[in-house]
């Protein structure tokens, strides 16, 4: 397998987690600004190796298709294009939900979540993704 870059979109900040060389575990990796989230990720596929990218894409409890989803499909597209790799579109419902629990558990306060979720969320993201190809 190959490395693979998870993106966890969301309008303020863009969090980013990482495979290892083997595809099988997902590590946290940054949280970048949305405004600049396409640049930043083209040079990180380019600095870690990465051949393909997973986005998140936040769909409703009910599977429909909201607002936030179509912003990260239309973002899935972009760095689709500016990547030329290709971009999996997974679910990520619940995913920040998720991520801020396991954050808990470890002894994280709320405080200290603000500003690293969203790379943990990417994280649960894209061990889903890696999961579901064994």
């Amino acid at each position: 397998m190959t490395r693979v870059l998870g993106v966890d979109p969301g309008s303020t900040r863009v969090g980013l987690a990482v495979s290892d060389p083997l595809g099988v575990t997902a590590q946290p990796l940054d949280v970048v600004d949305a405004m600049d989230a396409s640049n930043e990720i083209a040079r990180r596929v380019e600095e870690l190796g990465v051949e393909e990218i997973v986005v998140g894409i936040p769909f409703r409890l009910d599977g429909s298709r909201g607002p936030e989803a179509e912003r990260a499909e239309l973002f899935a597209q972009q760095l689709e294009e500016l990547t030329g790799l290709r971009v999996t579109r997974w679910d990520e419902r619940l995913s920040t939900k998720e991520a801020e629990r396991t954050m808990r558990s470890a002894g994280t306060n709320a405080k200290q979540q603000r500003g690293t979720v969203d790379k943990v969320a990417a994280a649960v993201v894209l061990q889903s993704y890696l999961e579901s190809k064994r």
